[in-house]
């Protein structure tokens, strides 16, 4: 006899979270985890197909399904050593990665239902390993050849790891006070807490790498300099925090933001905690933040918890805007506004130079742009005047030239990017670079892929130089 087909669970298992008029008063995690019977029932929607169609959208080849299987049967920490053969951040992958246009994007049972909720899963493993103790392994004995990594977001890290566990003496120089990069300083506590970074990075030193903060590469020392004394390669892995404006009249004004400075100072800084943290923010009685994508969401979510009406002002409509849908619906239910086909072309200030109005003009839909998304086309006679205490600019961000403006020989793009090819390899031999630096502003998990191939391709053109 045939075995009787198997009966699919069409939806994903619902993440617990936080009552929405509760967390919109609070900077405590949203989404609250699965507990280990949620875990196993959701891995056992996964029907572990031959193909294995969802590690394809995994850029550091986690092996999905083998995961999977080990928490269906309840083996959480085998599920957990497959990950970590491959991602040594699991517990900010599971919070902040967008699976859903990555892994589950593939994922078989996607193709009809709703997708296995694998970054979901992942979470859960990386909470359940850090509430047992965390097991990492031993680092390979030392060859003698020394890496420098600059940068501590999560392409440096995964390049320092592996090169780690190799046997390479590594160094992580970092600019800013403690180490993390975007980590700490772009994506708010309610999201990612810092405990869970500092944890994790925590674990990567005791593979034996070494965190130097307050170290900016490009004034305390040159990539040149770092290769002539110490190191006998270099990993740039610095990200894109440069901010982008509009160039609008006004904007210049004070109470305007860009979403670095405004997020740096309430993450990292902890203005929302102040005094207790000496770190002022003023947003006032209505903060408008311009963009569409994740960061506006966090900056959006941000401004309503420091008891701000907060409206997000963006010049297409729902369905073009990139965000992760998740944040989107998040932002909606805590009472963001949205103001949709919309977008400022002048900021009005009050005798102190400070932001009182900003003057907008909405949009209708045209023709899709060169990115397939449809064009704002300006609707005549539309503008009018919007009251506003503080603006916070999330519209894009660039690379910070000083690496590149220090390192003559390194070649870059019109845009100032660093320019390498797949595996990281630069124009300056012994210099490597990936993640945002090189790609332009992405996503945590393609960043540490990059981090990955160029740990790989360092490994090899030291083995070349013995």
């Amino acid at each position: 006899m045939s075995e009787p087909k198997r009966k699919i669970i069409p939806k994903k298992h619902p993440m617990p979270n936080q009552e929405a008029e509760v967390r919109k008063n609070n900077f405590d995690e949203v989404a609250l985890g699965y507990n280990n019977e949620t875990a196993i029932a959701e891995a056992g929607r996964c029907i572990q197909c031959k193909n294995k169609n969802c590690m394809e959208g995994c850029p550091v080849d986690i092996d999905i399904p083998g995961f999977i299987k080990k928490i269906a049967e309840g083996d959480f920490e085998g599920a957990i050593k497959i990950i970590k053969e491959k991602n040594y951040l699991p517990a900010i992958c599971g919070r902040v990665c967008p699976q859903e246009s990555q892994c589950e994007k593939f994922c078989t049972i996607g193709k009809k239902n709703e997708p296995v909720a694998i970054g979901r899963l992942e979470r859960f493993l990386a909470d359940w390993e850090l509430s047992q103790g965390v097991k990492m392994p031993q680092p390979a004995l030392s060859n003698k050849k020394k890496v420098a990594i600059v940068g501590s977001g999560p392409s440096g890290l995964t390049c320092a790891a592996i090169l780690a566990t190799l046997g390479y003496g590594v160094t992580v120089l970092e600019a800013l006070h403690v180490p993390g990069g975007v980590l700490v300083y772009g994506i708010p506590e309610f999201r990612l807490p810092k405990s869970i970074v500092a944890h994790e990075i925590d674990n990567i030193s005791k593979l034996g790498v070494e965190i130097k903060c307050n170290y900016v590469v490009g004034k305390l020392s040159t990539i040149d300099e770092l290769l002539d004394n110490d190191y006998d390669a270099v990993y740039v892995g610095t990200g894109a925090g440069l901010p982008t404006f509009m160039d609008l009249p006004g904007e210049n004004l004070n109470g305007i933001y860009s979403a670095n400075e405004f997020l740096t100072r309430n993450n990292l800084m902890k203005a929302y905690r102040f005094p207790e943290y000496l770190t002022p923010i003023r947003v006032g009685k209505r903060v408008a933040v311009i963009g569409g994508g994740n960061v506006a969401m966090d900056a959006a979510r941000t401004a309503l918890r420091l008891g701000a009406e907060s409206h997000i002002i963006y010049r297409r409509s729902m369905e073009e805007m990139p965000a992760r849908a998740e944040e989107i619906e998040h932002a909606h239910e805590e009472g963001v506004i949205f103001n949709l086909l919309t977008s400022p072309i002048e900021f009005k200030g009050d005798a102190e130079s400070r932001v009182y109005s900003m003057v907008c003009q909405r949009y209708e839909l045209g023709e899709p742009d060169e990115s397939g998304r449809r064009k704002p086309v300006v609707i005549k006679g539309s503008e009018f005047e919007m009251q506003v205490d503080t603006v916070v600019m999330a519209i894009g961000q660039g690379p910070n030239p000083l690496v590149q403006q220090t390192t003559p020989d390194l070649k870059t793009n019109k845009w100032g990017n660093i320019v390498a090819d797949d595996e990281g390899r630069t124009s300056k031999p012994g210099v490597f670079a990936g993640g945002d630096i090189v790609t332009g502003a992405a996503t945590v998990i393609l960043a540490m892929g990059a981090g990955k191939k160029a740990a790989n391709a360092i490994h090899h053109y030291l083995q070349n130089q013995q």
